[in-house]
């Protein structure tokens, strides 16, 4: 009973005209912004996050997660029509949604993406509302010293899930603490890494690093590297699949939805190795496997429903624990954060409406990915159309604008201009910028754990491992650890996400 009462008052938050109408809103964004090639949902939410500040915190929240779905979207719509994934986890959907688009069925295969994103997206949200609260519940036990393991844990399973380099993954991980760092200690008040700069006393903004390293990096990466895009728009008539298309696409949507909500939840690259493992499933399992490469539907139907299933239970982790998954949970978190709310295991109880309403916000923002992608696909493939270097000024200009505004110092813009360079300069030393984001944002988190614990055990450093779960969840790290540095495992890691370099 106390569940549906709960999801009332999830109901009542989400459906207020001015909650919906920046659901509405984040989605369109994200959708418009995500459509565009290489720029992706990480980049999206970077640069559209400071639009979000003048609003109320469950507004802001809910729009941000509108986003977050909307670039998803985005992110398939390019990976079908013009071969160029928006985002990772689409690197599957391109490979024969493209073919179906060239063989003039682009419209169900947009179709296809969307019903599949919009059923798995329904699913994964009914177990976000059954398993969040019973997390969130048993985090409630935990102590300074099982927080600092799990942060820990979480860490180290981002590096095992990444690609590339092992050595190199840790290093964005240990610089990216070192950033989070930066400022007035917590407990002394002391100034640490300031180097006598005033504006540095506050700590490096959030935002100056998200947009500076996802926004102007990815934009310096793509002016290097436009690939020449095959638009394909002579071909999107009919949107709807046949009735032998629905029969086809059923079972890999339950199959793609099961395989993403439970993947969803794992650090650094779950949503990818769900769409890979669906296209790999479906391949398998499939009596038309000669399809597979040439525009079998069943593989645009199974990697997006795994896709957006992964992108809807990998809000449990950020919700119950305060744990982001991946990047863009930690955009997310860092929404949360200057909106002065800390995820984890309290905001349930603290904040019912909030955490209610971003729930049933998931469900009603897929419900509007549905009713406006299918009908504005025309304006999609326009923007499609658009030069990327006459857009890039465009979006640099508003990421500037946008951080000035937060506080109305120059400083800000400046540290945009830091990270972006800083961020362009190791994607080309091949180091992965997103490990860099998640220690900035875990690093203060895990540092204030640490020093809680040791105060608690006066100085005693054996209580992370004396404590059970404490010492579960490090067992757990160091099993990463060696998963991630053992030859085998390693080669065929990189062999997974090779596929989906841009």
């Amino acid at each position: 009973m106390e569940l549906f009462d709960n999801l009332a008052l999830g109901f009542e938050t989400a459906v207020r005209l001015e909650n919906l109408f920046y659901c509405f809103v984040g989605v369109a964004l994200g959708t418009a912004v995500g459509v565009l090639p290489g720029i992706g949902p990480t980049a999206t939410i970077a640069l559209l996050l400071p639009v979000t500040f003048t609003l109320e915190p469950v507004t802001a929240i809910i729009m941000v997660a509108g986003i977050y779905y909307g670039a998803q979207y985005g992110g398939s719509t390019t990976a079908i029509l013009i071969n160029l994934p928006g985002e990772s986890s689409a690197a599957v959907t391109a490979i024969d949604g493209h073919e179906m688009a060239r063989n003039g069925r682009a419209g169900p295969a947009l179709a296809t993406a969307a019903i599949g994103s919009f059923i798995a997206g329904t699913f994964a949200t009914i177990l976000v509302v059954l398993f969040a609260p019973p997390l969130a519940d048993a985090a409630l036990t935990f102590g300074s010293a099982e927080f600092f393991s799990l942060v820990v844990l979480g860490l180290i399973a981002s590096i095992a899930l990444a690609r590339g380099s092992t050595l190199k993954a840790l290093a964005m991980i240990v610089l990216g603490i070192a950033f989070g760092t930066v400022g007035l200690d917590l407990y002394s008040g002391t100034p640490r890494f300031t180097f006598g700069v005033r504006e540095l006393y506050e700590g490096i903004d959030f935002v100056s690093v998200a947009v500076g390293m996802f926004g102007v990096a990815e934009i310096f990466r793509n002016l290097e590297d436009e690939k020449t895009r095959h638009l394909v728009t002579k071909t999107i008539s009919g949107l709807w699949p046949t009735r032998e298309d629905f029969r086809r696409i059923a079972a890999p949507i339950a199959r793609g939805t099961l395989l993403g909500s439970a993947l969803g939840i794992l650090p650094g690259a779950g949503h990818v190795l769900a769409s890979f493992g669906a296209y790999s499933i479906e391949k398998r399992v499939s009596k038309r496997k000669h399809e597979f490469g040439h525009g079998a539907i069943e593989a645009v139907a199974g990697p997006e429903s795994a896709n957006n299933a992964a992108a809807q239970t990998s809000f449990i982790p950020l919700l119950t624990l305060g744990l982001p998954p991946h990047p863009v949970m930690a955009l997310i978190l860092g929404a949360f954060i200057i909106h002065g709310i800390q995820p984890g295991p309290n905001v349930i109880n603290e904040q019912p409406a909030l955490f209610w309403g971003l729930i049933v916000s998931m469900w009603i923002g897929n419900l509007f990915l549905v009713l406006l992608n299918l009908p504005l696909i025309g304006i999609w493939v326009r923007m499609l159309m658009i030069p990327y270097k006459m857009l890039f000024p465009a979006i640099i200009a508003f990421a500037a604008i946008g951080t000035f505004s937060l506080g109305l110092n120059a400083w800000n813009v400046y540290m945009i201009a830091f990270f972006g360079l800083l961020g362009y300069f190791l994607i080309k030393l091949g180091c992965e910028p997103a490990p860099l984001l998640l220690g900035f944002v875990l690093g203060p988190l895990l540092e204030d754990h640490l020093r809680r614990a040791l105060i608690i055990s006066r100085g005693d450093p054996t209580t992370f491992v004396t404590r059970p779960i404490s010492a579960v969840l490090l067992a757990l790290a160091v099993v990463a650890i060696v998963v991630a540095v053992l030859p085998a495992i390693r080669k065929q890691r990189e062999v997974v996400f090779a596929e989906e370099e841009p």
